[in-house]
């Protein structure tokens, strides 16, 4: 097997161990649980180790602290609490740029998800809290796991491709465009949160999504991508209705990972971009969840798949709006060579 098969076949096993241990122990927010896994997994090169995992997630639980002290702030000195929030993702998002770590989607995650639930009520941040912790390290868990039983040969020192540098400018470019795309659904949430809390974790991949689209491509990637997970997630629906338990879930999300997988990493000929499937198959996850959810509870789980659909396709297309009105605007104050003149300026940041 070459390294895209084995990339393909750690996704899929991975995602089902973390379905089957979210879903099987009834963690909170178990779907919460498999994004994490997601975002870790589609990660190239090899995992995080045990140790540095470990470290991360006492990181990440300080940072959610932080979150959970946003929420006074948010609550009675609003503008000066989003101003705020506003200024830590341009931080986090210039820094990702820069670094291209998987750990800046769920940075951000934390810094919008855990005040919006904090401003609802503060029993579900703690919840999400522990969603969040206990995904990580299911994330890293399952990693190291798939990575062990498919492991990659190390290439040799000269095949290595060097990281192509960031420019600062690039950066900091890209980071105000993400941080465009999710501050208008994070002030939204403030004002419903219980509605938009998964429109959140949608805006934060579409966010992430938006730094390497372009005008040109920007209602592909991200308007086609959630139409791409909301058909994922309802064909899976269709087949959890055939039979349904814990085990035919894990092998359904196995076989979307699979099917995504395989154009995720190249095994399949695609014109989309890798980031496309990965968008779907986060997209489909966030859908799916919490269906099964409003499913267990009682609730009318097509009305409230519908209304999230629409407010995730409203949100994609908010984010090419974004794109298309950024990338023309510079193109009018720098000209079409982009910051400061310089030709590859253009091509590195769109």
């Amino acid at each position: 097997m070459n390294r895209a098969d084995k990339a393909v076949l750690r996704l899929a096993i991975g995602l089902g161990l973390a379905v089957l241990i979210a879903y099987g122990m009834a963690l909170p927010a178990p779907f919460v649980v498999c994004v994490m896994t997601v975002l870790l997994l589609c990660k190239p090169g090899p995992p995080i180790p045990f140790v540095k995992g470990a470290v991360l997630a006492i990181v990440i639980g300080a940072l959610l602290l932080a979150g959970v002290l946003m929420v006074p702030i948010l609550e009675h000195y609003a503008l000066a609490g989003i101003l705020l929030t506003g200024v830590l993702l341009y931080a986090v998002f210039c820094a990702g740029a820069r670094r291209a770590s998987p750990m800046t989607i769920i940075l951000v995650i934390a810094f919008t998800l855990i005040p919006v639930a904090g401003v609802a009520d503060q029993a579900l941040v703690s919840i999400l809290s522990v969603a969040l912790a206990v995904g990580l390290g299911t994330g890293v868990f399952v990693a190291g796991m798939s990575h062990a039983l498919f492991p990659d040969a190390p290439l040799p020192s000269p095949m290595q491709p060097a990281p192509a540098p960031v420019s600062p400018e690039t950066a900091n470019w890209t980071a105000l465009r993400a941080t465009l795309v999710v501050m208008p659904v994070f002030v939204l949430a403030l004002s419903n949160p219980s509605f938009y809390l998964a429109a959140i974790i949608k805006t934060v991949t579409l966010g992430q999504q938006a730094s390497s689209a372009n005008a040109r491509t920007a209602g592909r990637e991200l308007v086609g991508s959630t139409l791409m997970g909301a058909a994922m997630a309802a064909v899976l629906w269709i087949g959890l209705t055939l039979r349904p338990n814990l085990w035919m879930l894990m092998l359904w999300m196995a076989a979307a990972a699979l099917w995504a997988g395989a154009r995720l990493f190249g095994l399949k000929a695609t014109s989309f971009s890798p980031s496309f499937w990965s968008n779907a198959l986060v997209t489909m996850l966030i859908l799916l969840g919490p269906a099964i959810e409003d499913s267990a509870s009682g609730k009318d789980v097509y009305s409230a798949s519908a209304i999230r659909v629409g407010l995730f396709i409203a949100v994609a297309l908010y984010a090419c709006a974004t794109v298309w009105a950024l990338e023309r605007w510079r193109n009018l104050w720098y000209g079409p060579c982009g910051a400061r003149g310089d030709p590859a300026a253009v091509d590195e940041t769109f």
